[in-house]
């Protein structure tokens, strides 16, 4: 779609609805599109004015209502601000959950059987999680989720930890059935990795933010895994896995504007799904915020829209919430040995 027909359409579609704008916000809107480095011709300024401020208020509203104790997280206005549901969605891959063979409940359990696993656990302290990077345009959330898994598990063969090639990933795993910068599965990243018998670091392949030919080199190979697991639908078992492991890859429903927006808190969103998984991320930890029986329990994941998200690329989303928006629902791990 070209840019004048997509203008078009975006015209089209918020024509009826849109207002005056806000005088009010004149500086923050100026102030935002510097900060976002955000350029529009007349036309679509007004158009993205309009999605901006009603962004805005859906912000606002929310923290209103976290401000009388209604919610638990806050949301801010980001780089996502001037973007319609429509162009949110598009950012969405679908994920397709229990489509894979699971690892047996029975030998999970046999594992843990007995194990002790900490309060907290965050992997970011031990030095297991390379910085948070930005995915930009091209939908490559699946591949970012399994390079953050494989970077944690091949730090005793490198003595070191290495950024790993996103962009690998996204050039050259479509015979596995991913579709580069519009979709992905990170079953068949895993599957890529595990038979192409290795995956090039940050350094050799740079990471681009759209799809190209697939340029892997053997010679510059650097990570390799021996397989990887497949964790049932269990929140515990992934409690387990995060504890006992290393970060973990996992899908979760990610469609509303309390995750596209959130700022701080433990992010619970009622309208969530633990079937229709939508983007991928990487577990890195776990905890809980006050006393342990306030019930005030989270994940720590990391996500790959950049530092200036969330709290720096990070997010706390509520654990032991009857698997909320489906993260134990589609977990992996790769082995190496």
């Amino acid at each position: 779609m070209t840019s004048v027909l997509f203008l078009a359409i975006l015209c089209l579609g918020l024509s009826s609805a849109a207002t005056a704008p806000d005088p009010s916000l004149d500086a923050e809107w100026q102030n935002w599109k510097i900060k976002y480095e955000k350029s529009y011709s007349l036309e679509e300024e007004e158009m993205r004015r309009t999605v901006w401020e009603k962004n805005l208020k859906i912000i606002k509203d929310h923290n209103g209502e976290n401000g009388l104790g209604k919610n638990g997280f806050t949301m801010e206005m980001n780089g996502f601000g001037d973007m319609t549901d429509e162009e949110f969605r598009k950012m969405m891959i679908d994920f397709p959950v229990r489509a894979h063979p699971r690892q047996e409940k029975k030998s999970i359990q046999k594992r843990y059987a007995g194990v002790v696993l900490p309060k907290f656990v965050d992997w970011r302290k031990k030095g297991y999680v390379t910085p948070v990077r930005n995915q930009g345009n091209c939908n490559s959330c699946w591949a970012f989720s399994v390079i953050g898994a494989i970077e944690a598990q091949i730090i005793w063969q490198l003595n070191k930890l290495t950024p790993l090639s996103v962009q690998n990933l996204v050039d050259c795993s479509k015979p596995q059935g991913n579709n580069g910068c519009v979709s992905g599965d990170t079953y068949n990243a895993f599957q890529y990795v595990l038979h192409n018998g290795g995956l090039e670091a940050e350094a050799t392949y740079p990471y681009e933010g759209k799809e190209g030919q697939c340029r892997y080199n053997p010679k510059n190979s650097i990570a390799e895994i021996t397989g990887f697991v497949s964790l049932p639908e269990s929140e515990y078992y992934l409690m387990a896995a995060v504890a006992t492991i290393g970060p973990i890859s996992v899908g979760i429903d990610a469609s509303h504007d309390s995750f596209k927006f959130y700022k701080k808190g433990i992010h619970h969103e009622p309208n969530c799904s633990s079937n229709s998984l939508t983007h991928g991320v990487l577990v890195v930890g776990y905890g809980y915020e006050g006393n342990e029986m306030d019930g005030y329990h989270y994940w720590l994941i990391k996500n790959s829209w950049g530092k200036q998200w969330g709290r720096k690329g990070y997010m706390k989303i509520a654990k032991d919430w009857n698997n909320h928006c489906g993260i134990a629902s589609y977990a992996y791990y790769p082995t190496t040995v």
